[in-house]
C-alpha cells in the first residue's frame, strides 16, 4: 500500500509517500526558517499561516515526486499530535479532506512515536524482518519541543519512561545560541562552534542536571540559565540599575567557542546519564536496540556519545539518516501504514491535540 504522510506540527510543512511501510518514494520538505529567524525562534501565528500557503503545493510535489496520481494513495496519514495547535490544524483539515475526497482511509500518527519509527526504518529502505528485530527497544526523542525516553514494545506499543519538566534540548541550544548571538536555528550553529579545533568544553563547569536518583525525566532550564549568567554575568540589584552587566558582545569568539563546547558537554551528559539509568530499570526486559529520533539527534557530540552508550550496553543503536532526523512526513506515512495494520483507520472526527499521548 501506498500512504500518504501529512506532516505540519511546528514550522516544517512536510508530505511524502511510503510504500510498503518502509520504503520512502518521496519526501519533500519545506523549511520556515526563514520565516522566523528574526524572532530567535517559531512565532506560531506566522507557522500555521505559512503552513496554510504551502500545503497544497508541497502535497502535490510529494505525488509528483513519487510519480503517483490521486488514485494511486492507499491511504492518508497525518501527524496530529503533539504539537502547535495551529500548525497541527492545518495539517490535520488537509488530510481529512483528502481522506474524504479520494474515499481512503485516514489515520493519526502521534509525532514523537514517528520519530521513534523513522529510527528503526534505517535509511528508508530496511525489510521488515530488520524493522521488527529491533524490538523491544528504548527509545530517546530528542527535538527542539520534546525530550523523552520511551520502552517501546513494537512500533505501535510505546510506554513513555520519562519526558523534561521543563525546556526540551532543542529549545535550550537555540536559547543558548541566542545568548551567544549566533542566531536561528541554533543547534547547527552551537554543533558547529563546539567542534572548532582547540574549544575547551571543560571551560565552564556547568550543571548536569539528575532530579531525583531513579529519575528519568529531564531538565534543561538550570544548564539554560547558568549558560546566561557565563555570558552576560549575574543580574545587578534594582538599586544599581538592574539588568546586566554585558552581552555577547563582551566575549571574543575563542570565549563564545568554550562556551558553547561547555555547554554541549552537559546537554549531551544529562542525555546519557539518563539513558544509563533506563538500561539498568530495563534490564531483563529484552531490549535488543537504542532508537534515537528529532532533530537533536543531527548532533555530533550525541550521536557519538550514544554510539558509545549503545556499546558499552551491547545493544544496536539506530539513528535515522539525517533527512529523517529533522520533522518529516515520511516517518508519519511509515507508522501510519503499520499502525492502520495493527489499529485500523480513524476516522473524520480526528482532531488535532497539543500533547503526546503517552
Amino acid at each position: 500500500m501506498r500512504v500518504l504522510g501529512i506532516e505540519t506540527s511546528c514550522d516544517e510543512t512536510a508530505a511524502a509517500v511510503v510504500e510498503d511501510g518502509r520504503r520512502v518514494v518521496s519526501n519533500i520538505v519545506a523549511s520556515q526558517f526563514d520565516l522566523h529567524a528574526a524572532f530567535g525562534g517559531v512565532v506560531p501565528e506566522i507557522a500555521s499561516r505559512a503552513h496554510a500557503e504551502r500545503i497544497v503545493p508541497i502535497v502535490r510535489s510529494a505525488l509528483r515526486q513519487a510519480g503517483l496520481a490521486w488514485k494511486d494513495i492507499g491511504a492518508v496519514a497525518v501527524g496530529h499530535r503533539p504539537g502547535l495547535i495551529g500548525s497541527l490544524l492545518v495539517g490535520v483539515a488537509a488530510a481529512k479532506a483528502l481522506a474524504w475526497s479520494l474515499d481512503k482511509p485516514i489515520v493519526g500518527v502521534d509525532h514523537l512515536h514517528a520519530h521513534l519509527y523513522a529510527a528503526a526504518m534505517g535509511d528508508g529502505t530496511d525489510n521488515r524482518a530488520t524493522i521488527d528485530a529491533r524490538y523491544p527497544a528504548l527509545g530517546l526523542v530528542v527535538s527542539g519541543g520534546h525530550t523523552a525516553i520511551y520502552l517501546c514494545q513494537s512500533p505501535t506499543s510505546l510506554d513513555r519512561l520519562g519526558s523534561t519538566i521543563d525546556d526540551a534540548i532543542g529549545e535550550a541550544f537555540d536559547k543558548v545560541a541566542t545568548i551567544l548571538g549566533l542566531g536561528h536555528p541554533g543547534g547547527p550553529a552551537i554543533d558547529a562552534l563546539a567542534a572548532e579545533e582547540g574549544a575547551n568544553d571543560t571551560a565552564h563547569d556547568l550543571p548536569i542536571s539528575r532530579l531525583d536518583r531513579d529519575s528519568l525525566d529531564f531538565s534543561f532550564s538550570g544548564l539554560k540559565t547558568s549558560v546566561l549568567y557565563a555570558v552576560r554575568g549575574h543580574p545587578r540589584p534594582k538599586a544599581e540599575g538592574g539588568g546586566f552587566a554585558r552581552d555577547h558582545t563582551a566575549l571574543s569568539h575563542e570565549q563564545k567557542r568554550d562556551v558553547a563546547a561547555s555547554f554541549q558537554r552537559a546537554a549531551c551528559r544529562a542525555i546519557t546519564l539518563k539513558l544509563e539509568r533506563a538500561f539498568e530499570q530495563c534490564a531483563g526486559r529484552g531490549v535488543r536496540s537504542l532508537l534515537v529520533g528529532g532533530g537533536v539527534s543531527a548532533n555530533r557530540r550525541l550521536r557519538s556519545e550514544i554510539a558509545e552508550l549503545g556499546h558499552k550496553c551491547g545493544v544496536e543503536v539506530c539513528v535515522p539518516p539525517m533527512p529523517l532526523c529533522v520533522d518529516n512526513a515520511a516517518m508519519i506515512a511509515a507508522l501510519g501504514a503499520r499502525q492502520l495494520e495493527t489499529r485500523g483507520a480513524d476516522d473524520l472526527t480526528l482532531t488535532a491535540v497539543p500533547t503526546t499521548g503517552a
